[in-house]
């Protein structure tokens, strides 16, 4: 069968191994010793460049019986050729680093149990799908999770707002709090609450790795009315600490209702409180880390989730005065 037009003419085309014998032989110009280098025997390295030369329309080199010249359009188009094998490796370069960009190890924090809220799950699955050459770990973290990323422990991470400044974020989802207290608590069985009903009500203590502007926020401290939160003597860092001692009656906290079906616990009670701040759930990352390879997948592969689904019109909803009750339910 006969080529077609467009593969006759790319067979007219010189191929980048003949390009790099050229070069060999321009710089030897001697046939046995650029064969020699180039690990081929002479015969086949000669053929080579006859074909080049076929191939180009034009003589490379003058061969004599005592010496080996390039001719006048060997001379003008060895240039040529050394930037088209240049700009070959340069190809080759760019597609290694963009392969070895897809392919590595991910460490990806998850604030408690954030990654089984929607659309987490499905944010994960997407990076997975795009890179999944990606060796992706999930690091539980807790309520220091601002912490864990502004020290490195993490490349990036899902969170809960606010965080301290000096990170960048980009918010998924969201939703309506509660209280957690004892289910002895007098209170645990009334609903909904107020602040004002919680006045006396000390707080679970935080550790001191968890960021102020966290600490205050989710115990809503100060309170509406300007008075201090009481805390107790703890240094909690994560919620599943704070737990016992929440059912033992030590003290309250204030979590997003979707606590009642990620953390159902024996003695205690969640119950609603109106008056409270929503909770917006967050991916984060360092400005520093923001365009590396892996961070930038997984900002994209979080947009391209939100874009498919109505995970971000549904926040902007929830904060603008809609329903005030944002989508948070497991996946």
């Amino acid at each position: 069968m006969a080529a077609s037009g467009g593969s006759a003419k790319f067979a007219r085309y010189p191929s980048i191994q003949q390009l790099q014998l050229f070069l060999i032989l321009s710089e030897e110009l001697h046939f046995g010793r650029a064969a020699r280098r180039a690990y081929m025997a002479q015969p086949t390295f000669s053929r080579h460049i006859t074909t080049l030369e076929e191939r180009l329309g034009v003589n490379l080199v003058d061969r004599t019986t005592r010496r080996v010249a390039l001719s006048a359009a060997g001379e003008t188009l060895v240039a040529r050729a050394r930037s088209v094998v240049e700009a070959a490796d340069g190809l080759c370069r760019e597609a290694a680093t963009r392969a070895n960009a897809a392919a590595g190890r991910m460490v990806i924090g998850s604030f408690e149990a954030m990654t089984s809220v929607d659309p987490i799950p499905a944010v994960l699955d997407e990076l997975r799908r795009t890179r999944p050459r990606l060796d992706v770990e999930v690091l539980r973290i807790g309520f220091d999770a601002a912490t864990a990323i502004l020290r490195g422990e993490v490349d990036a991470a899902f969170v809960a707002l606010p965080v301290p400044d000096g990170i960048q974020t980009l918010p998924l989802t969201g939703g309506p709090r509660c209280a957690a207290m004892s289910s002895d608590n007098a209170l645990a069985d009334r609903g909904p609450l107020t602040l004002a009903d919680l006045a006396r009500k000390p707080h679970i203590g935080w550790s001191e790795r968890v960021p102020k502007v966290y600490r205050d926020f989710w115990a809503v401290d100060p309170r509406p009315d300007g008075e201090p939160v009481r805390y107790t003597p703890h240094a909690v860092v994560d919620y599943e600490s704070a737990l016992p001692l929440i059912a033992m009656g030590e003290g309250i906290q204030l979590p997003p209702d979707a606590a009642r079906w990620l953390y159902p616990r024996p003695g205690v009670s969640y119950v609603e409180v109106t008056g409270l701040q929503p909770w917006t759930a967050a991916l984060a990352w360092l400005p520093g880390k923001r365009d590396e390879p892996f961070v930038a997948a997984l900002r994209e592969a979080t947009r391209e989730v939100l874009r498919r689904g109505r995970g971000w019109l549904m926040y902007r909803e929830g904060l603008s005065g809609g329903s005030g009750r944002i989508s948070a339910a497991p996946h």
